[in-house]
């Protein structure tokens, strides 16, 4: 047994060697890419505890309520990038333009386990994937929106170990289901009120899918009383029943494409609906009606973590971007006979624009991000840069988004910017430290003048409503 360990560590070690000599070469030809290779060089899975389980897959789970109740607040942020997908929150609520010197007022706050999953907010309760490290099990939690008290959490048994954070992908919730995926592609779907249990999926175990590095990062997408799920392995993407967790439609993956940490997106094109996903061969648009395959762009590739979700602009425009040194690519979709076909557009190398690992925001026509270089800039829809933060004010891989004309950015250490949306240029209205840190990396939620964000340990809900105009109403 001994001797059998041993032999297991060797390939760890050769891995480890390789991974230096990597990384300093990449340091000689692109500092940018190496210093992402540094904060993102994958754990081999059996490296460091015992060998895979092999009752892993018989998925066991339990849920325990809480003395927290619901608030009575308006309101939702229910999935990924909000009600409309998009980063960008449809309140009319006058929010603040500037803050106290202690920063917007502190609602409530709760730890976390170890991870960078954002929360879906919903009939006053705010829903996070979690990871629990003392019990070694995914925890689905429910919170108050009103104190954050805690008031259902499911949890199963998964074995995992720290991979640059643990969970870190946002459920989909709606009246009737709540959907999350764990890190290790578990896809469970609940009742978002009482947490009960309805049915869960294994995409490992039964679909052949293979968990990413760093652990599953896709969010679900529901449409129509459907899930829609990227998935590599037997299927490049699948439909499923939300009410029964059934499968709707499969779409097949000959060239066997992997799944990415990018999620699933749908666009309205030529009449048809689809979803598209970037899965680790290329892009790919799939018929929202019966799985099919409409085009493929094999020519947007990110070999080590393809992350930023696909947004669609207009027209026929999608764009793409992401990390190591992969910049960002427009593609343009056309009719051609029947059929679509996607070629690039224009693309833009990672020092021009490319943000790593949030999903730019499309606003009144120009796209906000920050780049690799860790500045917020804006990009006009023919690939022009038209202003950038410079090199005096950087961000990091942390979340931005859009409320009351203003988007807000929050750095790696817990400090939270809001600037003018606007392409005319970079104007900073305000700062306040809103977190200790570190890699305060998860998407952020707006509901109902509140804002919600966390770092690697804790989520904070946040008062960023304009007080003088709040006092003058009453």
């Amino acid at each position: 047994m001994k001797n059998s360990r041993i032999v297991m560590l060797i390939p760890v070690g050769l891995a480890a060697v390789g991974a230096i000599i990597l990384y300093a070469w990449l340091g000689s030809l692109w500092p940018d890419a190496a210093n992402q290779l540094q904060i993102r060089l994958a754990i081999p899975e059996n490296s460091l505890t015992e060998l895979t389980d092999p009752n892993a897959g018989q998925v066991q789970g339990s849920l325990v309520k809480f003395d927290g109740v619901p608030a009575d607040i308006p309101g939702s942020w229910s999935q990924f990038r909000g009600p409309n997908l998009d980063a960008i929150s449809p309140e009319t609520i006058s929010l603040a333009k500037s803050w106290p010197e202690e920063g917007p007022k502190l609602l409530w706050s709760v730890g976390l386990g170890r991870g960078y999953a954002g929360a879906a907010v919903r009939n006053g309760r705010v829903h996070v994937v979690d990871y629990d490290e003392k019990e070694k099990a995914d925890a689905i939690r429910c919170f108050s929106l009103g104190d954050g008290e805690e008031i259902w959490r499911y949890s199963y048994h998964i074995k995992i170990k720290l991979q640059h954070g643990m969970s870190r992908t946002i459920p989909t919730v709606t009246d009737k289901y709540l959907i999350a995926m764990g890190p290790k592609c578990h896809v469970t779907c609940l009742d978002p009120n009482t947490g009960e249990f309805h049915w869960l999926l294994d995409l490992v175990r039964d679909y052949g899918a293979t968990v990413p590095d760093w652990y599953a990062g896709q969010c679900p997408l529901v449409e129509d009383g459907k899930l829609i799920l990227g998935v590599g392995g037997k299927s490049l993407m699948m439909a499923v029943d939300c009410n029964t967790g059934d499968i709707i439609w499969q779409t097949p993956n000959p060239k066997n494409w992997l799944m990415t940490h990018s999620s699933v997106t749908p666009v309205e094109f030529a009449g048809r609906r689809m979803y598209v996903y970037c899965a680790s061969g290329g892009v790919v648009g799939v018929s929202a009606e019966d799985g099919r395959l409409l085009w493929e762009a094999p020519e947007w590739q990110i070999k080590i973590a393809n992350v930023p979700t696909p947004v669609y602009v207009g027209d026929g425009k999608m764009f793409l971007c992401g990390a190591y040194n992969a910049g960002s690519m427009m593609l343009q979709l056309s009719e051609q006979g029947d059929g679509i076909t996607a070629e690039p557009l224009f693309q833009l190398s990672s020092k021009v624009y490319g943000s790593p690992q949030q999903t730019p925001v499309f606003y009144k026509g120009h796209l906000y991000a920050v780049n690799s270089g860790k500045e917020l800039c804006c990009l006009d829809l023919e690939g022009n840069v038209l202003w950038t933060s410079t090199s005096a004010k950087k961000f990091g891989l942390g979340p931005y988004a859009i409320a009351d004309g203003v988007i807000y950015v929050l750095d790696d250490d817990g400090m939270l910017t809001m600037a003018e949306a606007t392409p005319s240029d970079f104007k900073q209205l305000d700062q306040a430290k809103v977190l200790e840190g570190p890699e305060a990396w998860a998407p952020m939620a707006f509901v109902s003048g509140r804002l919600i964000v966390r770092d690697m340990n804790r989520m904070v809900c946040l008062d960023i409503t304009d007080q003088q105009d709040a006092t003058a109403e009453k």
